[in-house]
């Protein structure tokens, strides 16, 4: 089956175990677009499925939350992040910690 670039992005975000972040980059590389982060983050903007697609794992590549209104904001990111034992301090998240090694 071919998939689309969204579905591919789905794919990948769907792997990201609770507990750890992934970066919009690191997404784009691991579906063979490593250029395309910004459209990484169009496609987690409009999830089909945001209860299944855990987009509040995706963070910047500094670690840095989403200020896009597809979670509700940074402070309800932040709050699901938490929720699942990620610590985040000023709006970043420690990847050296946290981030995702597939």
């Amino acid at each position: 089956m071919n998939l689309g670039f969204f579905d591919r992005v789905y794919q990948v975000t769907e792997r990201i175990p609770k507990g750890k972040v992934a970066t919009y980059g690191q997404i784009a590389r691991a579906i063979g677009a490593p250029r395309c982060a910004r459209q990484v983050g169009f496609a987690l903007h409009v999830n089909p499925r945001p209860g299944d697609i855990p987009c509040h794992r995706v963070v910047n590549r500094y670690g840095q939350l989403s200020g896009a209104f597809a979670f509700g904001g940074i402070d309800v990111q932040q709050a699901l992040l938490e929720q699942e034992g990620v610590e985040v301090v000023d709006g970043t998240v420690d990847l050296k910690t946290y981030q995702w090694r597939d």
